[in-house]
């Protein structure tokens, strides 16, 4: 059996992108995350520390696409992935870099990547 936690959402200004003004100038992202764990034992059990724990998730997430600049959202998410996986408990996670303000000469909503990736 596989359970899964969802996080989503987890806004945080950061610097990532290709050209120089997005270098220098923060913008929103928005991340969300997808764990999947089995939740067995911490729900019989009432037990925070045999689940993951979302608070202190939702601050590595924040951490990690704020305190290093990439080119690549893909990276960004990549480097999330990693820290999920980093929880003994995790077996998968799927994560979505949203770049709303990315620098698109258009009306659009959106952009983003997701990724899955298992131990």
């Amino acid at each position: 059996m596989t359970d899964r936690i969802d996080l989503k959402g987890v806004e945080v200004l950061a610097r990532h992108g290709v050209l120089q003004s997005e270098q220098e100038t923060a913008q929103v992202f928005r991340v969300d995350v997808t764990a999947f764990l089995d939740t067995t034992d911490a729900a019989a059990s009432d037990d925070l520390t045999k689940t993951l724990d979302y608070g202190e998730l939702a601050l590595e997430v924040r951490e990690v696409v704020g305190s290093e600049s990439h080119k690549l959202i893909e990276t960004v998410a990549s480097r999330v992935a990693d820290v999920v996986l980093s929880h003994d408990l995790v077996t998968k996670t799927i994560v979505t870099i949203h770049k709303p303000e990315a620098p698109i000469d258009l009306v659009f909503d959106d952009v983003a990547v997701t990724i899955e990736r298992t131990r």
